[in-house]
């Protein structure tokens, strides 16, 4: 069994420690003991991802994700996000809870709006990333959860950034997307064919 101890790594530090170990040792049990939920959901995701099952221990405020899957699972590459069909692939990243500057409550409502007219994009809109102060829109009581919950249904990918969860202690709160990290946000990005920052 090959151990990592990535407590204290902020993201994506703990992925990309596992992610080099099975590239390097192959190892066919892997267990790795974080400190924070954010890097836990992303360790997990990331060994199911490669063919590991998984499972969860904690202990005090630690948490071990323990994989097995064999040598062969770990050298798997990562799939690809389905492409829904579409000849384009779109990402839209959200760094806000609001659209432009000057009033928050107007720039609040245009990014209501923005969010609910994204769905003119058809199936070329790929994925959804909200990241800093845009995971406000992923939690309860936000104006555009509903809307984001049919994007996920209708195959729309979204990604909501753990460390930002929890930077504003909202990890808990989140009700839609995929915690996720900067390493697969990179790649989601290389993937798309266009992204659109707001």
């Amino acid at each position: 069994m090959k151990e990592i101890d990535a407590r204290g790594l902020s993201c994506p530090a703990p992925v990309l420690h596992t992610k080099a170990t099975l590239e390097q040792d192959h190892p066919n049990t892997i267990r790795v003991i974080l400190d924070n939920a954010a890097s836990q959901q992303n360790v997990q995701r990331f060994l199911q991802s490669r063919g590991f099952e998984t499972t969860l221990a904690r202990e005090g405020e630690d948490f071990t994700v323990v994989g097995q899957g064999g040598s062969e699972a770990a050298a798997q590459p990562q799939p690809a996000p389905v492409d829904r069909d579409s000849e384009t692939k779109i990402m839209v990243m959200c760094a806000t809870d609001r659209l432009g500057y000057g009033d928050d409550d107007l720039g609040l409502k245009l990014m209501v709006n923005f969010i609910r007219t994204l769905k003119e994009m058809g199936p070329a809109l790929w994925q959804l990333v909200f990241v800093n102060n845009g995971v406000k829109l992923t939690i309860g009581g936000s104006p555009v959860l509903e809307d984001l919950r049919a994007y996920e249904e209708s195959g729309v990918v979204i990604l909501v950034c753990g460390t930002c969860l929890e930077h504003f202690r909202l990890l808990e709160q989140k009700q839609v997307g995929q915690t996720t990290n900067m390493l697969d946000i990179v790649t989601a990005m290389q993937l798309a064919d266009k992204v659109i920052n707001i």
